[in-house]
């Protein structure tokens, strides 16, 4: 029942906002009006999370998709990482009318298990060759990558090498080289035992104790046999050609990542924007998701 003068009141709103212009009163604009456009605003995939898996390079891969914009985007995780656990406020509150976002698991971890994870002399590369596979696979001809620690230097790679498919590039917590001090650092985590119990109780629950612990030493491994190289190189002569415009992030108090490296991606990477996030530590993007967001969308657009 309506409270009484409320049909009074009703009408004074109705005409408040016919004065009002459309993107006022709440009503697409002009450009995407239209009974397509109702429709697509309604229609659940627009606005809801959908997990599937396709087979790339011999390997089901698993990935999310969400939002209906023109503009495509890859999130790239980190070492363990998935879409499930490095990109839920990506996922959930990023522009789904600008942006089509695509959230991977690289193989071996998340839910493109079998085949085991293992780290090869070309890990990187062929995550590289994975992930672009992937978005032509989905018929994606052209995307931005943003990518975070291991996921990071895996879209440099890709940047660098499918140059006319990457459209933009936002990296943060990644490097281009191993040095002595990050040898010390991965090695620092290689006994997950040691990891915060919030950390290890999620990666447990996704793993398993046994394949968590296996596959982290195994990390360190992978990524340390790059010190042995020439300058700790991993990718830093693929640098110079990417040529798409670049982002990088760093957070002040990354202790996995020192700024050193965000630095040298910024100084070699040409006409590179570079952001520092004074509070910001290894996963910014998930400590600080408002203002990281806000500042990708306004990159990309």
């Amino acid at each position: 029942m309506a409270r009484p003068g409320a049909g009074g009141a009703l009408l004074r709103r109705l005409r408040v906002l016919a004065q009002l212009p459309p993107a006022a009163r709440g009503a697409p604009p002009l450009g995407l009006r239209g009974p397509a456009t109702a429709a697509a605003a309604s229609a659940s995939y627009g606005t809801s999370i959908t997990s599937a898996k396709i087979k790339v390079n011999g390997v089901p891969l698993h990935y999310k998709q969400t939002g209906q914009g023109d503009h495509v985007v890859l999130l790239l995780p980190g070492m363990l990482g998935s879409s499930q656990s490095d990109f839920g406020p990506q996922l959930k509150s990023m522009n789904k009318q600008l942006f089509t976002i695509v959230a991977w698991d690289p193989r071996g971890y998340g839910h493109s298990i079998p085949p085991a994870r293992d780290f090869p002399p070309d890990f990187f590369e062929r995550d590289a060759r994975d992930a672009v596979d992937l978005m032509q696979a989905l018929k994606f001809k052209n995307f931005s990558m943003l990518g975070w620690s291991d996921g990071g230097i895996t879209a440099l790679i890709a940047a660098a090498k499918y140059p006319t498919l990457i459209h933009k590039l936002v990296v943060w917590g990644a490097n281009a080289i191993v040095t002595q001090e990050d040898l010390k650092l991965y090695n620092a985590i290689r006994d997950v035992s040691k990891w915060s119990e919030k950390i290890r109780k999620q990666m447990e629950e996704m793993y398993g104790h046994e394949y968590f612990a296996k596959t982290c030493e195994a990390w360190v491994d992978g990524i340390s046999q790059f010190a042995d190289k020439p300058d700790g190189n991993i990718c830093q002569h693929l640098l110079p050609l990417i040529k798409c415009p670049t982002f990088i992030i760093h957070g002040g108090k990354d202790p996995l990542v020192p700024q050193f490296h965000a630095e040298y991606l910024h100084k070699h990477i040409k006409e590179s924007q570079l952001f520092l996030m004074p509070e910001g530590k290894h996963n910014l993007h998930l400590r600080f998701a408002e203002e990281f967001n806000r500042l990708v969308e306004d990159f990309l657009r």
